[in-house]
C-alpha cells in the first residue's frame, strides 16, 4: 500500500501515548495521539483519519461518549475500543453502537496492527473482502533485525540483544523481539537466518551428539561432568562467523501468494518463517505469529 494508514490513538496515559507512537510508527502507521475524548474529536475534525484506537475509561468524555460523536463527525472511520479485562461487556456493548472491534489490555503489538490493517480494509467504500496475500501480513524487511555472514556470533548476540531493548513493554502493550536475524552476504543476498537455537546448538560440544558405543548407552554424565561447560563453550562461540553456524534461508514466497499456500509450506517444510520476495527481492518475512492472528480474525 503506497499511503500509510493513519491511526489516531486516544488515550490518558502519556507514557502509553509515547510507547505506542513508537511502535506504530516504526511498523510503518502515520501515528496520531490525544489525551482525551475531547482532544480526538478536535483533531479528527481538522485531519482526517483512517482509524482510531480508543481507550473506554478516560477522565471527562469516556470512550464511549466519544465513540458516539466520532461516528456522527466521520461515520466512515473505523475505531478499535481498548478496555481492560474488568469492562469487557463494556466493550462488547461498543460494538452494537458503531465499533470496528475491541482488544483487552495488555495488548500485543502484532494483533493490534493486524486489527488497524482489518479495520482500514473495512472502511474503504467500495473495497470488496479478499483473503489476504503475503505482503498484506508480512513484517516489512526494513522492520527485521539482519547481521552479515562475515560478522562474529558476538556481533549477531549484541545485534539480537538490541531488538529486544529497543521494543517496548508495559501494562498497557507488549512488544517482543523477532527471536532471529536475517543473514545477507557483502552482496546483498539473503543466505541463511540465525535463531536462538542455532546459537544454542552452536554452543553444544560435537561429542554429545556422537555416535556412543553400545556399552555406553546407558552411561549418565555426572555433575562434575556439566559444571562449567557452558560459560566455556559460549566464550569459545563468541569470534567464530555466523555464516558458520546459521542455518539455510526460510523457504520464500512471491508477496502475492495466498495464505493457504504459506500455511501448508510452512507445514510441508516444517519451518516457522518464510521469506517473502517481490521480483526476487527480499521485502518481508511472514511468521508462524501472522499466520495465527489472521486465523482468530477469521474465526472470532
Amino acid at each position: 500500500m503506497a499511503d500509510k494508514i493513519r491511526v489516531l490513538m486516544v488515550d490518558d496515559e502519556a507514557q502509553f501515548r509515547a510507547s505506542t507512537s513508537k511502535i506504530l510508527s516504526r511498523k510503518g502507521y502515520e501515528t496520531t495521539m490525544a489525551a482525551s475524548g475531547e482532544e480526538a474529536l478536535r483533531i479528527l475534525q481538522e485531519k482526517p483519519q483512517d482509524v482510531i484506537i480508543l481507550d473506554i475509561k478516560m477522565p471527562g468524555m469516556g470512550g464511549h461518549e466519544a465513540l458516539a460523536q466520532i461516528k456522527e463527525i466521520c461515520p466512515q472511520v473505523q475505531v478499535i475500543m481498548l478496555t481492560g479485562h474488568g469492562t469487557i461487556n463494556s466493550a462488547r456493548d461498543s460494538l452494537f453502537t458503531g465499533a470496528f472491534d475491541y482488544l483487552t489490555k495488555p495488548c500485543d503489538i502484532d494483533l493490534l496492527a493486524a486489527k488497524i490493517n482489518d479495520a482500514h480494509t473495512a472502511g474503504r467504500k467500495g473495497f470488496p473482502l479478499q483473503e489476504k496475500r503475503a505482503r498484506d501480513i508480512m513484517i516489512h524487511i526494513d522492520d527485521y533485525s539482519t547481521v552479515m555472514d562475515t560478522h562474529t556470533v558476538k556481533d549477531a548476540i549484541e545485534q539480537l540483544k538490541r531488538s529486544f531493548e529497543g521494543f517496548v513493554s508495559s501494562s498497557r502493550v507488549m512488544e517482543t523481539g523477532h527471536r532471529s536475524l536475517l543473514v545477507f552476504d557483502q552482496k546483498g543476498e539473503l543466505v541463511g537466518i540465525l535463531s536462538i537455537l542455532d546459537l544454542i546448538d552452536a554452543a553444544r560440544p560435537a561429542y554429545l551428539s556422537a555416535p556412543k558405543p553400545s556399552m555406553a548407552d546407558s552411561m549418565q554424565f555426572s555433575p562434575m561432568f556439566w559444571r562449567g561447560l557452558f560459560t566455556t563453550q559460549v566464550k569459545a562461540l563468541a569470534l567464530k562467523k555466523v555464516g558458520d553456524i546459521m542455518s539455510a534461508s526460510p523457504p520464500g514466497v512471491d508477496e502475492d501468494t495466498n495464505l493457504m499456500e504459506i500455511a501448508d509450506l510452512m507445514y510441508r517444510e516444517q519451518v516457522r518463517r518464510v521469506i517473502v520476495r517481490r521480483q526476487g527481492k527480499v521485502i518481508g518475512i511472514v511468521r508462524e505469529q501472522e499466520i495465527f492472528f489472521e486465523m482468530a480474525r477469521i474465526i472470532l
